[in-house]
């Protein structure tokens, strides 16, 4: 261990007269641009010349707060100089993200790192801190937040059509739900599926089922409605379409556009029995939620009707309001 006693002072070493010059020489070896603010007069003590090559400003041209407020993009001044006097005011270390304006009228990314120093008395004498370009560090996060989004999108579409799928659905349900139920407005959900679908995919295989998918879904689609209303495809043959603010009469015209819209379009389906082309047969069900029931009454009830349109012969709507709230009005 005596290489490491070598290492020990003989004696306290007192601060030499160079010594600012030699920190200063680190200082300002850095990316990062430090400065000193006196708190007493708001006038830069010291700024490091890094300060003109990151925002083009000369280091002269630093001579006090309002010079540092005043190069903060527009749209965050007044918050971050309010930040940042508050917590200087009571003697708080903190940190503040913003753009700071460039000589060229361009933006770059800052983040300001201040430690606050106070007299014996507690109060605030002077700042000093870091500015750090984080402009890089930024653009990753928005590109991060970008992909995360485009992922949500994808993870909330059906991969084989493209509208929504049971995840997003479900998530309407309880928001709409939510919301008419604040509301006391008519939910309405019209639930339905492809007659004899099963014989159809036996009968012209699953590339065409696919097909018939998309088609009956982009008919759908061409369906006016309002930007409110989601339609979704539930899972294999069966979809859904929620429209908020709709009484059962509406809804169920709605469901009767819908079944017109694929009896037109005429796809060939030798193994229905109902109809030489392939039909839908649809469920319309509407309340208004209480807070005593749950978004599965709605589910549920349309289900049910679904199954009467299919008992009916199938290729038809069976509409009604959900039995146990007050809807349809």
């Amino acid at each position: 261990m005596d290489y490491i006693d070598n290492f020990k002072p003989a004696k306290k070493i007192e601060p030499r007269d160079d010594d600012w010059g030699i920190y200063k020489t680190l200082l300002e070896s850095t990316n990062a641009i430090p400065w000193k603010l006196n708190w007493e007069t708001k006038q830069f003590d010291y700024i490091g010349p890094q300060i003109e090559a990151l925002l083009g400003w000369p280091q002269e041209s630093w001579l006090g707060a309002m010079d540092w407020i005043n190069r903060i993009h527009e749209e965050e001044r007044a918050a971050i100089a309010a930040f940042c006097i508050r917590q200087s005011e009571e003697g708080i270390d903190h940190e503040a993200d913003y753009r700071a304006l460039k000589a060229d009228g361009s933006f770059v990314w800052i983040r300001d790192v201040v430690h606050v120093i106070r007299n014996t008395e507690g109060k605030t004498t002077d700042l000093v801190g870091f500015m750090f370009d984080i402009s890089e560090r930024k653009r990753m996060e928005e590109e991060l937040l970008s992909l995360n989004e485009k992922l949500q999108e994808i993870s909330r579409r059906d991969g084989l059509t493209g509208i929504g799928n049971r995840f997003l659905f479900d998530q309407h349900l309880k928001s709409e739900w939510a919301r008419a139920q604040r509301s006391q407005s008519p939910l309405s959900l019209i639930l339905f599926d492809i007659d004899f679908f099963k014989q159809y995919n036996d009968s012209y295989g699953h590339l065409q089922g696919d097909e018939c998918l998309q088609r009956l879904t982009r008919a759908i689609t061409g369906i006016p409605v309002r930007s409110t209303d989601l339609f979704a495809r539930y899972g294999g043959e069966e979809f859904v379409m929620l429209l908020p603010d709709t009484p059962n009469e509406a809804a169920a015209l709605i469901a009767e556009r819908c079944r017109q819209a694929i009896l037109e379009l005429g796809i060939p389906h030798r193994g229905s029995v109902c109809a030489p082309s392939v039909t839908i047969s649809l469920g319309v069900s509407t309340l208004v939620p209480t807070a005593e029931m749950a978004p599965e009454a709605l589910l549920e009830h349309a289900d049910k009707l679904l199954y009467q349109a299919k008992d009916s012969g199938r290729n038809c709507v069976c509409a009604a309001a959900c039995p146990t709230g007050p809807a349809g009005h």
